[in-house]
Order: structure tokens, then C-alpha cells, then sequence
């Protein structure tokens, strides 16, 4: 893959690193990925069909404000949701709102239970429980084999 192929731009772990976010009703779309024990076994096509809905309704985000949520529902499914700058009539709309502390994660996701662990020990240490944590899988994972890093970031929502 060369770089004009890669599909996901290079993510600056910075941007994330034990952050702070407040989202009020930040509109998103969202979607069901089927799994078998936490694998994901759809997730590249429902991906690109939520992303071609966003892509008729133009309704992309700048690329500085996109951000790919996962939440496993049980080791069988997840809900994916991408932002969206508008509503969209053919898709689940789902508007979040709350505080999210963030952490960044590299490495293989079978480290995942793992990042869960850490995730939750670093909200308690800032004095609060999560509530939901969520999953932004910063890269494809053709192209983060090619960048040589696979970040996850975990979005802890605290309120």
C-alpha cells in the first residue's frame, strides 16, 4: 500500500493522551457490527455503509473532529457510531452528551482487557467511575500496519 493508497490519516497520539471532553448532544450515527467473542465480524462493510450515508447527505466532519466510537454490547455485537454535522433521514441519529477522560493505547488488541484495566484504574486515580467506556480505533488495520503502530484510544464517559 503506498501512501496515496492508505486510507486513514497518520494519528497523533497527543491529541488524546489523558484528555478532557465535554460533548453536548454531539450528533452521531450508529450501527450494529455482529461479533464472535469480541471478534468483529462485519465491521469494514458496515463502516463503509455509514460512511456512504454520510457521504450522500454530506454530512462529514472536519477531519479534526472524527472520531470512529466503538461499544461492545456483549462478546456477540457493538455499536459503532461516527459524527455526523447533520442528521440523516435513512440512519439511527443518536446525540451523546457528557464528560469523557481519554487514554491512549498501541499495540495488538488482544491487550484490549488489559487497556480496560488501566483505563478504569487512571479515572479512578482523577476520582470518578466510568460509566460506559467507548473504543476509537484510530486506523484500518492495513493501515496501521503500514504506519507500524496500532493506537486505540478509550473514551471513558464520567458523567
Amino acid at each position: 500500500m503506498t501512501k496515496k493508497e492508505m486510507c486513514c490519516p497518520k494519528f497523533d497520539p497527543a491529541l488524546y493522551e489523558k484528555k478532557e471532553f465535554s460533548w453536548k448532544n454531539k450528533l452521531f450515527i450508529k450501527d450494529t457490527v455482529r461479533a464472535i467473542m469480541h471478534v468483529p465480524i462485519n465491521m469494514g462493510l458496515v463502516i463503509q455503509k455509514m460512511q456512504k450515508k454520510i457521504n450522500v447527505a454530506d454530512a462529514n466532519v472536519p477531519e479534526n473532529e472524527f472520531v470512529l466510537l466503538s461499544l461492545e454490547e456483549s462478546p456477540w455485537k457493538s455499536e459503532q457510531f461516527i459524527p455526523v454535522t447533520k442528521e440523516i433521514a435513512d440512519a439511527d441519529n443518536v446525540k451523546i452528551s457528557g464528560k469523557f477522560l481519554t487514554k491512549v493505547f498501541e499495540g495488538s488488541y488482544k491487550d484490549a482487557p488489559k487497556w480496560y484495566t488501566e483505563m478504569n484504574n487512571f479515572v479512578k486515580s482523577k476520582g470518578t467511575e466510568a460509566k460506559k467506556i467507548y473504543s476509537y480505533y484510530t486506523t484500518c488495520p492495513k493501515c496501521a500496519k503500514e504506519y507500524g503502530k496500532n493506537y486505540v484510544v478509550l473514551f471513558a464517559q464520567v458523567s
